[in-house]
């Protein structure tokens, strides 16, 4: 899981982009097995959203690979009163954001790749900093003992 502090810094991204963009009404970040890794959703429940987020991604990356299209990159769904887009965020994680009608869908496409991106730096940096812990400085091994630098004797010549 992603140390407190990365979720911290996720969420600000969250709440960063939602002030960048009036017209989401939410955005979250999680897992591509659906944990919430950080939220800023009123209203809607985040753990059912991840939850949703991850059946959609499944059959999404099933479509692209089936298709030949490459790796997921985003899904785009259209409701009768708004958006959801789900962008990849790195190789464990996903954004979705909710939108409003009204929105601007190519700034929602832009400001969701760009922050998608971010917050994918931060958690696979973080899950590399749990799965591969600092390396614990050793002490130098012991030098060998070296004789005292003597003089060798002169030949006769």
């Amino acid at each position: 899981m992603v140390p407190e502090a990365e979720t911290r810094d996720v969420l600000d991204e969250l709440q960063r982009l939602r002030a960048r963009v009036p017209l989401l009404s939410g955005a979250l970040a999680a897992s591509t097995d659906g944990l919430v890794l950080a939220h800023d959703t009123p209203g809607v429940e985040a753990e059912g959203v991840a939850a949703l987020t991850a059946a959609a991604l499944g059959v999404s990356i099933r479509m692209t690979d089936a298709t030949g299209r490459g790796g997921f990159r985003e899904l785009l769904v259209r409701g009768g009163s708004g958006y959801i887009a789900t962008y990849a965020a790195g190789s464990s994680a996903v954004l979705t954001l909710l939108a409003e009608d009204r929105i601007n869908v190519g700034r929602l496409h832009l400001e969701g790749r760009r922050a998608g991106a971010r917050i994918g730096e931060l958690v696979d940096a973080a899950l590399e900093r749990v799965e591969r812990p600092a390396a614990t400085p050793r002490a130098a091994p012991p030098r060998p003992a070296t004789a005292p630098n003597r003089a060798l004797p002169q030949r006769p010549t």
